[in-house]
């Protein structure tokens, strides 16, 4: 069993089961009295959070929540959370759930009294500045499931009704007081969930990796991540109670988005305008994606890639990496190929514009042009590796 612990990097995290018990004493030393609980409302019902409402209740913290939280989440959804912050007086947001319900909440706590608009504070150049950072709320989050990393970012994924692009909003006051990880949460998360969530922690940490920015503390986080999911996201799928693979899982999910601020690159500047558009899940995506990914930058990233299959324990160099990731996804029930989650070609000159000018782009280790990923974007729906 993983012994609880308490680390700082990048933020406070408080790990272990039965840690979210704790939550009142995290929120009085965040400076909260009367925070907002976020959520989303498949959660809101759920025994886990009628408990931790009760809990913050009892320690005179209260128990409003806001849980209209739609899975994308977009600027009209973070509006209405705002009004419900404004309105009821709140000093604070707890966010529970998912990478929608984190990123959400994460919102909620930066914009409910800005000026700006949330799509003025993309993360370009130094738009953050245009936020009055002393309107920000503290803010805590608490995953349910192990994927996104929201829980250790300073930025949250919104999408943008209007041109169906995702956009990320960045300011550094939005990094969370506390992390809290509790395995615990996470176990009732249906098979192909986790096994959504887990690729996307696995495609933060293979991309992480193999961008080409100097940043070798990532590159040490990223592939130690990757040996995490490696060794218990299977485990996680086909024995959801296991609490040592669960709890490992949350952590390779942290390790990922701390890793990726060494950059992104195709897998997600794809997944982002393939999710937009057809509103598909973004681990899904990640997973599927992947491997057409790596064969496209194999060039560029092989000597990498050799390194990262000798740590991870896989023969073979690149290609008997290339084969453990299609036998993984596999065995996680991760499909093939984009089709057979119902993406056609009809809408393959979109994407690839979004591709090309998606942030992730970046840090892909190839400079691909939109007619390479218009190429690639179809490889990817009709399964052509």
């Amino acid at each position: 069993m993983i012994p609880n612990r308490n680390f700082n990097f990048p933020n406070p995290i408080r790990f272990g089961n039965g840690r979210v018990r704790e939550l009142p004493d995290f929120c009085k030393s965040a400076g909260m009295k009367k925070p907002l609980f976020v959520t989303d409302k498949g959660l809101a019902g759920s025994d886990m959070v009628k408990d931790i409402l009760a809990n913050l209740d009892k320690s005179g913290l209260g128990r409003a929540m806001f849980s209209d939280v739609v899975p994308n989440p977009t600027e009209a959804n973070v509006l209405d959370g705002c009004k419900v912050y404004r309105d009821g007086g709140h000093d604070g947001v707890i966010c529970f759930g998912g990478g929608s319900a984190l990123d959400t909440g994460k919102m909620i706590a930066l914009m409910h009294s800005q000026k700006v608009s949330i799509f003025d504070l993309e993360d370009v150049d130094d738009w953050w500045t245009r936020a009055d950072a002393s309107k920000i709320a503290p803010n805590i989050c608490i995953p349910t499931t192990a994927g996104t990393g929201s829980e250790v970012g300073r930025a949250a994924v919104i999408t943008n009704t209007k041109t169906h692009e995702k956009k990320i909003i960045f300011h550094p006051d939005v990094m969370p007081r506390f992390a809290v990880l509790d395995p615990e949460l996470t176990v009732g998360l249906p098979a192909k969930l986790t096994a959504a969530t887990g690729f996307d922690a696995f495609a933060h940490c293979l991309e992480a990796l193999c961008s080409p920015f100097y940043h070798p503390a990532a590159e040490g986080i990223a592939i130690e991540g990757m040996r995490l999911v490696k060794e218990n996201l299977t485990k996680a799928v086909k024995k959801g109670k296991d609490l040592d693979a669960r709890g490992n899982m949350l952590v390779a999910s942290s390790m990922g988005a701390t890793a990726f601020q060494k950059g992104l690159g195709a897998i997600h500047s794809l997944s982002h305008p393939f999710g937009g558009l057809y509103n598909a899940h973004h681990g899904t995506l990640n997973g599927i994606i992947m491997p057409y990914v790596l064969k496209a930058n194999r060039k560029k990233v092989e000597a990498k890639i050799e390194r990262a299959a000798a740590y991870l324990g896989i023969k073979g160099g690149f290609n008997g990496f290339m084969k453990f990731v299609l036998a993984f996804r596999k065995e996680c029930g991760i499909p093939h190929k984009l089709a057979d989650i119902g993406i056609d070609t009809k809408q393959l000159d979109t994407v690839a514009e979004m591709a090309r000018r998606d942030p992730s782009h970046g840090g892909n280790p190839v400079d691909f042009s939109v007619k390479q990923y218009k190429t690639l974007a179809k490889k990817c729906v009709v399964g052509d590796l």
